[in-house]
C-alpha cells in the first residue's frame, strides 16, 4: 500500500478549501475513505491529518493511559476534541476549519508533508523553519533508525 511521502504546496481559497495532493488522496481512496481526520499538532504549528484507522489507534492509545490522568485528559482534549472529519468534495478538496488554520498560521497556501501513515499541513515558511530545526536536532543527537525485518524476497541468502 502507498504511503504519504513528499511535500506539496497548494493554494487555499477564500472559503478555506484546499485541494489535497493527488498522491495523498490516493492514499485515502486505497483505504476506502472519502475524507480524512485533522487535528492541531500539540508540538508544532501544523495540522495533523490521518485516516480513520490511525484515529482508532490514537483512541486506543488514549484508553490505555491512566484513566483521569492529566496526560490522558490533555491529549484527549488536544486530539479527540479538536479532531474533525473533512470529507473530500468532487474535486478532491477539503475545507480546513478556521481554528485549525489559525493554529498553524495558514492563510493562502498550505504545504502538505507526508509522514508515512499521516501527514502534516503547514504554513510553507513554518515548515521550512521546522525542517531546519529537525535536521539540526537529529544530527546533534546522532539519531539512528532501526529497520524492521526484511521480507523473504529481499533476503539474498
Amino acid at each position: 500500500m502507498a504511503l504519504l511521502v513528499g511535500t506539496h504546496v497548494n493554494r487555499i481559497d477564500k472559503k478555506g478549501r484546499v485541494s489535497v495532493p493527488k498522491p495523498f488522496r490516493d492514499f485515502f481512496a486505497e483505504r476506502g475513505h472519502a475524507g480524512l481526520y485533522a487535528y492541531p499538532s500539540f508540538k508544532v504549528p501544523s495540522i495533523v491529518a490521518c485516516d480513520e484507522e490511525k484515529m482508532q489507534r490514537i483512541n486506543a492509545g488514549l484508553e490505555d493511559m491512566g484513566l483521569f490522568s492529566d496526560d490522558q485528559d490533555d491529549l484527549a482534549y488536544i486530539v479527540m476534541e479538536n479532531a474533525r472529519f473533512l470529507p473530500f468534495d468532487p474535486e478532491g478538496r477539503i475545507v480546513l476549519p478556521r481554528e485549525h488554520l489559525r493554529h498553524a498560521d495558514i492563510s493562502d497556501k498550505a504545504l502538505f508533508a507526508g509522514q508515512g501513515s499521516q501527514m502534516n499541513i503547514w504554513h510553507p515558511g513554518a515548515h521550512a523553519d521546522n525542517m531546519a530545526q529537525v535536521f539540526q536536532r537529529a544530527r546533534a543527537r546522532g539519531v539512528v533508525l532501526p529497520l524492521g525485518p526484511t521480507s523473504a524476497k529481499d533476503d539474498p541468502s
